[in-house]
């Protein structure tokens, strides 16, 4: 008698794959002075983000590149924020401060794109963020960069969206005051 197919996997493949993409921001190569000389290690800082609204960033060190890069995606992952979305922009301007570099983020209409530069495109791209305008105003250091970006997109404020149109909101206003 043949055994029935069985479509569960065991171990890591029985995570749901999604649709997590990841960037580089920034690699760098860092050194420790010790007693015996010089100890080389690299630094990676990754953002990840799902187009759809998660975004989340990461910085870790490692021997190798390679196993700098994953340890920052993992990290990445674990810090996933997500940013409120209202016609594939932000719902409302922000300036945020972090550390030495400032952030202003603006909205735009359908149809502008992403007028940003640096680490803010790259960011708003994996957010799903497609129409922005925005400049970065402090420092050119891209961890500091990408860390205010987060922050910037924590601190936005989801739009109260009433289940009554306007019309009705005005009509039903006075009849509440008068006590009915």
């Amino acid at each position: 008698m043949a055994k029935p197919m069985n479509n569960f996997k065991k171990g890591k493949d029985a995570m749901p794959q999604d649709d997590i993409d990841s960037a580089i921001i920034d690699l760098a190569r860092v050194t420790r002075v010790m007693a015996g000389g010089k100890r080389m290690r690299f630094r990676a800082t990754v953002a990840v983000g799902d187009h759809k609204g998660k975004i989340g960033v990461g910085v870790a060190k490692g021997a190798d590149v390679s196993i700098a890069v994953n340890k920052a995606t993992n990290v990445a992952k674990k810090n996933l924020i997500v940013v409120p979305l209202v016609n594939e922009t932000i719902p409302h301007e922000v300036l945020v401060k972090f550390n030495a570099a400032r952030i202003l983020m603006k909205p735009a209409k359908h149809g502008t794109g992403v007028k940003a530069g640096g680490v803010v495109r790259m960011m708003c791209d994996l957010a799903g963020v497609n129409n922005i305008v925005s400049k970065i105003l402090g420092t050119n250091n891209k961890v500091n960069n990408a860390k205010a970006v987060l922050k910037a997109f924590a601190s936005l404020k989801k739009p109260f969206v009433s289940a009554q149109p306007r019309a009705e909101q005005r009509e039903a206003a006075p009849a509440e005051a008068a006590g009915v």
